[in-house]
């Protein structure tokens, strides 16, 4: 049974949009780390840190429509700044995450409701 419930309001202050992967290089250094840069339309583009490199190639993040929360206090990897954080699910332990992605052609900077 669920017990953590939050409130719709709670809810509400989370702004997800869909953004395009534009670019994706891996983080010298690291094994995991990448950095995006994505395109978020009227909000511009910004720079993303994920730990998916083990998982996914640059090339196959390219060109990707995924999910962004755009209104996450930017943080700092490895000192590459993080500009939000993009969604994946299958995060748990043994699990492989995969990055949620978008059907169709849906304009970048589009709100998810």
């Amino acid at each position: 049974m669920q017990e953590n419930y939050i409130t719709i309001e709670d809810f509400s202050k989370i702004d997800l949009r869909v953004g395009i992967v534009k670019e994706v290089k891996k983080i010298p250094g690291t094994r995991k780390l990448l950095k995006l840069i994505v395109d978020l339309g009227e909000l511009g583009e910004r720079q993303l840190v994920a730990g998916l490199g083990d998982v996914y190639s640059p090339e196959d993040l390219l060109g990707k429509r995924i999910v962004v929360v755009v209104n996450l206090k930017p943080k700092a990897f490895r000192g590459y700044l993080s500009q939000g954080m993009l969604l994946a699910a299958g995060c748990g332990k043994g699990e492989v995450p995969r990055i949620l992605t978008v059907d169709g052609d849906v304009k970048p900077g589009s709100k998810v409701c």
